[in-house]
This record gives C-alpha cells, structure tokens and sequence, in this order.
C-alpha cells in the first residue's frame, strides 16, 4: 500500500479547505434553502460581451495568444486604468492578462516572497491570501482589522506589523467580506508608513467598480506608490464574467516579467475568447456596469436596514457586494449561529470564520439576489432571532 502521507507536500495538506465552501455543500443537499452566500453576480454578462465571444469563435480566434495576453486588450486596459484611476501602464511589459484575479495574486506573491518573509494580511479578507503565502513558505503577518475602524487598516496597526522581514502589504479594498473601502486620504495615511521602506503592494482590487457613495481610488495613484504596488483586477465582479476567468495584474516592469514567466510555465495564457469579449467590456460597457452598481445599491439599502431593523447591528458596506452584520448579541460563535439558522430556517450565510479568525462574532451576506430573495432572507432571520429570544 502507498503511503500517502508520504507523497503528498505537507505544505499543502497542512491547509484547511475553503470555509466558505461547507455551508454550499450543506445548502446543495437540502430543500428551499435561501442562500446569501456566493459572491456571485446574479446579472446575466452583458449581451454585447457575450455576442464578442461569439463572434471571435465563429471567425476562428481559438489559437493561443501571446503569453501576456492579447496587445488588444492589454492597451484597453491601459486606457481604462488612465480614465478610471488616474494611474498610466505600459500594454508591453507593465500589464499581464491572467486566469481571473485570483491567478494574478497567486502569481505576485509566488514572484515576490521568499521562505521566511512576511506578508502582512488585514482579515477579515478573501480567502486565498494566507494559504497562498503558506504555499510559498511565506510567514502570514495577520492585522485584525475592527468594526470601530469600518473594517480599515490604520497607519498604527501597520506600523506595529512591519519587521525587518515584512516583503509585501495586501490591501483588500473594497473588501470581501466587510464591504470596507479604503478612501484617498487613508491610502496616503499608509503611504506615508511604507515611503522608506522596502515594502510591496499587493492592492487587490477587483471589486474597484463596485463602490457607494465614493469614487475607489487605486493604491498606485497615490504619490510614491506606483513603483511599489501591483495592482490586481479583472472582469468577474464590475461586468459579471464570472465564468470567463479573466484577470489582469498591472505593475512595475520588473515585477511583472517574473510573474510573465510564472504564468508562462503554469498557465500559457489567458482564454482567447475571454480576451476578446473583455475587450469589448471595456470599449462599451461603462453603462451596463452603472446599471449593475444601481441595482446593486439598492438591495445593499435593502439589506443593511432590513438586519439592523430584526437587532443585528450592520455597519454601512460602502463597496463590494457584502454585507458584515454582528451577531455578537446571540452569545453564539459564528460558525455555531450559521449552523443553526440554516438546519432551522433552511437561509445559507457565511461565518465570518471563514475570513479570519477576527471575523468572529459577524456572517457574511452578499445582495447579489433579487429583492424579493432578500427580503425573504431577513424574514426568516428575523424569525430565527426572536426564537433564540424566546428560549432564552
């Protein structure tokens, strides 16, 4: 018999699966459930975007592109960043096309870390983060970010983090989970804690069309950040491409080179049908994006007023699509209250857990649904609430 355990990279079994993924795999097995769980625009992509794809297949666009994608799309993405945020890339050597945002991290942190250097990682955020700096043999620095800071990372808690060892700062913003963004006047705050340092940026900002009430502003725009950020976005969450797997990470020259070469061995390049209806996402689609982002607004209104009406204290998400509430008033451990509601009430969220040990204490909502699904959810939650009361 093979020993297993034997073959396996102890690196990678050591990490935990996704725990975002239980309570999915729980709902898929019961009936009438009503999830609020997948980060996952409930908008079709777009007509013209999916047409672009068409076409590009029926006229034979199926070879591979280049490595960093096609020249086409890449000098679209530079247009884009320039009138978006302010912030100007080479299409030739500073932008990468990649298999959606998350290929475009992994490839940053694998080009960047060396075994025994520091990342720091504010949490509660995406998932990937911490295992892919494990994987690397990179040492996750976690900064627990708090509700009384609107889920930010400030200056201090930056500047008590960073080490002699600290390689890279991943800024999350807008964040998954919290629905926390990071305005101009906080990005320069951390500027000024990394001006005489060594220190990357990884700004993760796939959710940078997705903000309320603010425009997002991007890390590198800000004075003395260009050189040392990469920018991490893509087509998934703005123009909902979820299943189209496009990326793209922008950045320094030298950086990007070695996550070209990264991204060459593992990968070859990007989809080529993806490429072309990104493409066309860029050139045409501003207003399909504003459309989205109202809807959007609306149920995020919808949904922050509908927890704090049953008694959870539900701070403002000013991006992304989640909503954070607290259910620190249940006494009940995050995973235990997700549990319990779903098995009682048949409604799917996420235990703040998933995102951190600092989301303790809060659920993870997304209002990628239609109104109707929301205000069912809270109905039942509500219902939930005032059963917990009553046993009490």
């Amino acid at each position: 018999m093979i020993d297993y355990s034997k073959i396996l990279n102890s690196a990678v079994t050591e990490i935990k699966p996704s725990g975002i993924r239980k309570f999915f795999d729980i709902a898929a097995t019961m009936d009438n459930v009503i999830s609020l769980g997948v980060g996952e625009p409930d908008f079709q992509t777009p007509w013209q975007i999916r047409k672009e794809g068409i076409n590009s297949l029926q006229s034979g666009k199926t070879k591979y592109t280049s490595n960093s994608g096609l020249n086409e799309l890449r000098e679209e993405i530079s247009r884009y960043m320039k009138r978006k945020y302010s912030v100007e890339y080479c299409p030739k050597d500073e932008i990468l096309i990649t298999v959606g945002g998350s290929e475009a991290i992994d490839g940053c942190i694998r080009a960047t870390v060396n075994p025994g250097d520091e990342v720091i990682i504010p949490q509660p955020s995406y998932v990937c983060y911490e295992p892919i700096t494990r994987l690397v043999g990179g040492i996750p620095v976690i900064i627990e970010t708090k509700a009384e800071n609107d889920f930010k990372i400030t200056p201090d808690e930056l500047r008590k983090a960073i080490t002699d060892k600290t390689k890279v700062l991943i800024l999350p913003y807008p964040c998954n989970p919290t629905g926390a963004i990071m305005e101009k006047r906080d990005l320069q705050a951390i500027a000024e804690v990394l001006k005489d340092t060594n220190i990357l940026v990884l700004s993760d900002e796939i959710y940078s069309e997705l903000t309320f009430g603010s425009c997002h502003v991007s890390m590198a725009s800000i004075e003395g950040m260009w050189e040392r950020t990469i920018t991490v976005n893509g087509f998934s969450k703005s123009f909902s491409m979820t299943g189209w797997r496009m990326g793209f990470a922008c950045g320094p020259k030298e950086i990007l080179s070695q996550m070209t070469k990264i991204h060459q061995f593992a990968i070859m390049c990007a989809p080529t049908t993806s490429q072309y209806a990104a493409i066309e996402a860029l050139r045409h689609c501003d207003d399909e994006v504003g459309r989205m982002v109202k809807e959007y607004n609306m149920r995020r209104r919808l949904m922050v007023n509908g927890f704090n009406e049953i008694g959870l204290e539900c701070r403002e998400p000013k991006g992304a699509f989640y909503a954070f509430p607290s259910i620190k008033c249940t006494g009940m451990t995050s995973e235990e209250f997700c549990e319990k509601l779903l098995y009682s009430k048949n409604v799917a969220v996420v235990p703040g857990t998933a995102f951190g040990d600092s989301g303790e204490g809060f659920f993870r909502a997304s209002y990628c649904y239609s109104t109707e699904h929301i205000k069912e959810a809270i109905k039942r939650i509500g219902e939930f609430l005032e059963e917990l009361k009553n046993k009490s």
